[in-house]
């Protein structure tokens, strides 16, 4: 029903914006995934990522402004490339490099601010001096 699709909507998005928030959805979401094997298993894997990036990448209603969103939610998902566990970090690298190209079409200007600089800012601080 469209008033439970509503309430699920409006709980995900605030838990989204809490501190950690984004490794938690990510975390429940993908939970009992890459257990199994095969391309089957891995076609899955592929799909689950590719919905969370969606769901990270759609600035919810509750936000004043999409660059509010970014601002609070992409400095997390840089954070799921540092996740240690082998198995995990490899679902996280994948939901989190699929966010940001798909942040990046939608939004390219913010994506560029809130994702590429901080990631890329070693790099240029190296090629600076």
């Amino acid at each position: 029903p469209a008033w439970l699709r509503r309430l699920c909507g409006q709980l995900l998005s605030e838990r989204l914006l809490r501190p950690h928030g984004v490794h938690a959805v990510v975390r429940g979401i993908m939970e009992g995934t890459g257990g199994g094997s095969g391309a089957e298993a891995a076609a899955v894997d592929w799909r689950k990522c590719d919905v969370v990036a969606k769901i990270l990448a759609a600035c919810p209603q509750q936000c004043l402004s999409v660059e509010d969103y970014y601002k609070l939610v992409c400095p997390q998902i840089l954070d799921l490339l540092h996740i240690q566990d082998k198995l995990t970090a490899r679902q996280f690298q994948r939901v989190a490099t699929t966010t940001l190209l798909t942040m990046a079409k939608g939004h390219p200007q913010l994506a560029e601010k809130y994702l590429l600089q901080p990631m890329l800012a070693p790099l240029l601080r190296c090629s600076d001096a």
